[in-house]
């Protein structure tokens, strides 16, 4: 009976791939097989589903509504799945357990990125992420396979992934910050950070606020050298939100009531299309998206 056969991966993968490519004919010459054997494998799934997944216009394929929700349900964990098994069967080449990232964003690296990648090496088996920082622009001839940046220009071909949409948040520790509001400001000292010097005139613009309204505080060359003095002592930070999330978390910072506004700028990774790991380096962009997802779904904070 039909509810008692098990699901067919390669009939998913086949119908995955006409979803993406909108076509059988383009299916077919991607997976390497004829498109009677593609056609097949898409009448097998629909009579598993008693349902129409796909809508045959001519050449084009177009996914129906119950079709589109499968795709998008199965294709993260199917792409995991295959890449799991490719990389398994090279029987642990170091090569294939190896990834390079190169980001312009040291301190999202300090506080987010590196944090986490216990979590992305256990996911994939035990990859080794490389981590460079640097803000010089990236040429073609540079070794890395994942760029992360907010303001440096790729001009060779990648798969992009926009990560994070900066928020900005005003910070200090919980008995500075306590029962206070932006009146704060006039009294409490505001570090600067001089290798964002964009921050403060876009956040105090957000605010409809003037330079005069607050104090100016001590200067620091990078946010990594700022948190541990706002979170030891009596003075308010202006920074990206995500980098502080979980130091709020663990009750070191607090945001100031009403401090809460956009910058503008937006985080992205590119997966380089030259890398040898390619499908580590968009399981990496996958896990990333993900994360900052959730790191900013949880911190919903005070607006």
């Amino acid at each position: 009976m039909n509810e008692q056969r098990d699901l067919s991966l390669n009939a998913v993968r086949a119908f995955l791939q006409v979803a993406r490519d909108n076509s059988v004919t383009r299916a077919s010459k991607t997976l390497g097989i004829t498109q009677s054997s593609v056609s097949r494998h898409i009448a097998v799934l629909e009579e598993y589903f008693g349902a129409k997944l796909l809508d045959r216009r001519g050449r084009r394929s177009q996914l129906t509504d119950f079709g589109r929700l499968f795709a998008d349900s199965v294709a993260e964990p199917l792409d995991t799945i295959l890449f799991t098994a490719k990389r398994m069967r090279r029987n642990g080449s170091k090569d294939a357990n190896r990834l390079v990232v190169r980001t312009s964003l040291a301190t999202f690296a300090y506080t987010v990125l590196i944090p986490n990648l216990r979590e992305f090496s256990r996911e994939m088996g035990g990859v080794t992420v490389d981590v460079i920082s640097t803000l010089s622009a990236p040429a073609s001839t540079d070794s890395f396979d994942v760029l992360l940046t907010r303001d440096l220009m790729l001009t060779e071909p990648a798969d992009r992934w926009d990560i994070y949409d900066e928020q900005l948040v005003c910070v200090g520790a919980p008995d500075c910050v306590a029962g206070r509001g932006l009146k704060a400001l006039r009294t409490t000292p505001v570090i600067a950070v001089t290798s964002r010097p964009d921050i403060l005139p876009t956040w105090l613009r957000g605010l409809d606020l003037k330079t005069s309204d607050i104090t100016s505080g001590a200067r620091y060359d990078h946010h990594y050298l700022a948190l541990p003095a706002v979170t030891t002592g009596q003075s308010l930070l202006v920074t990206p939100n995500i980098i502080v999330a979980e130091l709020i978390k663990q009750g070191l910072l607090e945001v100031l009531p009403g401090s809460r506004a956009p910058s503008g700028m937006q985080y992205r990774a590119y997966a380089i299309d030259r890398s040898s790991n390619l499908d580590v380096a968009h399981a990496f962009c996958r896990w990333l998206t993900r994360l900052c997802r959730k790191m900013t779904e949880e911190d919903a904070g005070p607006k």
